[in-house]
């Protein structure tokens, strides 16, 4: 379904209750820059109004952190339904609080915080279990509930299948429900790590939970973007036997290999995947996990029913996965899959016995204070992939670099006027517009 057929079937039948807002106030006189889409690889940093306090539970933030997903790409290529021109994107995000609501207890001005990509009410069954991604009351959308049977929580700058909250890519972001989605940061946590805990720490560390990940097991991982390369951090700390991270990019493999000390295969290089697997693994791998996700296809048939839209997703990565997978292991699902798949080899997962576990977004309220321990500790450092720096006015060619995976641009920190400037060891300012994107700090590390 198209976007404007979606928009028109979301009008027809209403949006769904939800107990806030998605359409935010503005202060009178005031703007600010921000990430816009407007179209098929079509985005733009624009002055738009700035945020006010719409709802008293709200909080105002300085955005003083924020940055492109791999996820973000789906919404680049328009690939997500209920996209609407003038979108503001943006899922991960962070910042000091400029302004709160009457009703807002745990929070002040001043305070840094990391935003939850997620949207929270705090008070339903699911939040009231630690599911908070799983919120039935912040999302608006009711094609979504009509396609999945329920749906998830409202996201930050997601589109309208996601709630249509204004994304954090700006220089302000209304937080909606502040008690439930902001996490105080430590003073000495840098803005350059503390980041990374609104969406892919803890994304990367549920994938693991979800695959039954544990000490002395073998683990296989698909896709070495951000959140491949830290789930492949986090099974090293679970004390995983083996790991093994399939991926084509010779500098993650490299990455993967030589700094993180787990087992590539390179699958342009090595045709059977799988049996590169039983290689390694007589008997197959323990857990899998596929952060590769529906955009990537690899063989002609799926290629050219993704093109003509006979589905949306590919199934080759999941039945690579069912096949490499040990009888009775786990495979999760980290990468985004968004509706219909063809040539799903159910077979092997009714006869293998496996557990096929979709990890859904990741409930980043659950894990988000014990993992932010972790960071304080040193134990898991999130600048592993941190590869480069731009300013927000640099965001529409940072879109343009990051789809081609140019220039070595893994997980970047994009600077606001608000931002304080690089911590040390963090990559420095580059820039497009003058020819001045520094290499990659993530492909100079050395083990």
């Amino acid at each position: 379904m198209n976007d404007f057929a979606a928009n028109k079937l979301e009008e027809k039948l209403g949006d769904r209750p939800t107990v806030t807002t998605n359409v935010a106030l503005t202060r009178p006189g005031e703007t600010m820059k921000a990430l816009r889409w407007h179209g098929n690889q079509n985005v733009s940093v624009d002055e738009v109004g700035v945020p006010a306090i719409t709802e008293p539970t709200d909080a105002i933030i300085k955005v003083t952190g924020t940055t492109i997903c791999g996820s973000d790409l789906h919404l680049y290529h328009k690939e997500i339904m209920q996209l609407q021109d003038n979108d503001i994107l943006g899922h991960e995000w962070m910042g000091v609080i400029d302004e709160v609501g009457p009703e807002v207890k745990n929070f002040k001005k001043g305070d840094r915080v990391v935003a939850s990509f997620q949207i929270a009410c705090g008070q339903c069954s699911f939040c009231k279990e630690g599911l908070t991604s799983m919120c039935d009351r912040t999302n608006s959308s009711t094609i979504q509930e009509k396609l999945y049977g329920k749906p998830f929580a409202g996201l930050f700058g997601y589109s309208h299948f996601a709630g249509g909250f204004a994304g954090g890519q700006a220089e302000w972001c209304r937080c909606p429900i502040a008690d439930a989605n902001l996490l105080k940061v430590p003073d000495g946590v840098p803005d350059e790590k503390a980041l990374f805990l609104s969406d892919i720490i803890p994304t990367s560390y549920h994938a693991t939970v979800c695959a039954d990940v544990a000490k002395g097991k073998s683990v296989a991982i698909w896709g070495l973007g951000p959140i491949g390369l830290y789930a492949c951090q986090w099974a090293k700390l679970a004390g995983a036997r083996r790991i093994i991270a399939v991926d084509h990019v010779p500098e993650r493999l490299r990455l993967a290999k030589d700094v993180i000390g787990v087992d590539v295969i390179n699958f342009e290089e090595t045709k059977d995947v799988v049996a590169a697997i039983y290689e390694l693994e007589p008997e197959g791998v323990d857990s899998s996990i596929d952060a590769a996700a529906f955009r990537y296809t690899k063989g002609l048939l799926h290629s050219v029913q993704r093109a003509v839209g006979l589905e949306t997703d590919s199934s080759e990565v999941v039945n690579e996965a069912l096949r490499a997978t040990r009888k009775f292991g786990s495979i999760a699902l980290v990468g985004d899959y968004a509706a219909l798949t063809n040539q799903f080899l159910i077979g092997a997962l009714m006869e293998k016995g496996i557990t096929l576990r979709g990890t859904g977004q990741a409930p980043v309220q659950n894990y988000w204070h014990d993992l932010l321990k972790k960071v304080v500790s040193g134990e898991f450092d999130p600048t592993l992939i941190l590869s480069h720096r731009f300013a927000i006015d640099e965001f529409k060619e940072l879109y343009a670099a990051f789809d081609k995976k140019e220039l070595g641009i893994m997980k970047t920190f994009v600077q606001t006027k608000w931002s304080a400037p690089p911590a040390p060891g963090t990559p420095q300012l580059s820039s497009f517009r003058n020819d001045a994107v520094l290499p990659s700090a993530v492909f100079q590390r050395k083990a």
